[in-house]
């Protein structure tokens, strides 16, 4: 069973920078890629970005394309999500799944394992 873990969320300032990971042992070998979804409080869940195994390049949301980059840690077999310039509507639980990552960020619906979430909070 694949069970991607998160990691690394909290607080910081608008502007700040926060580095999430995803822990996700057999994913790789499985044949998955790895996404980063979020959900803020009333609003449906939405990609921000992924990372495809088989092209080995990551894609974004428009929203945080310039700001976030996801990229993979061999050494850590985690897959991290670097957020720069965070801002107050960056706030929301993030939550890193296991799917398809294939000439775009795919839907949620083309995850098959999902994280437990970590929370992400963007304010002065």
């Amino acid at each position: 069973q694949l069970q991607p873990v998160e990691s690394g969320g909290g607080m910081v300032q608008p502007g700040g920078s926060l580095r999430l990971s995803c822990a996700a042992s057999g994913v790789a070998e499985a044949g998955y890629s790895i996404g980063w979804f979020r959900q803020a409080p009333g609003k449906k869940r939405e990609g921000v970005a992924c990372f495809s195994k088989t092209e080995r390049r990551g894609y974004y949301a428009d929203s945080v394309a310039g700001r976030f980059t996801i990229s993979t840690d061999n050494a850590k077999s985690t897959v991290d999500l670097h957020m720069n310039s965070l801002k107050p509507e960056d706030t929301a639980v993030y939550y890193c799944a296991a799917g398809l990552c294939f000439h775009g960020l795919g839907r949620d619906y083309e995850y098959d394992y999902w994280g437990q979430g970590t929370q992400v909070t963007v304010s002065s």
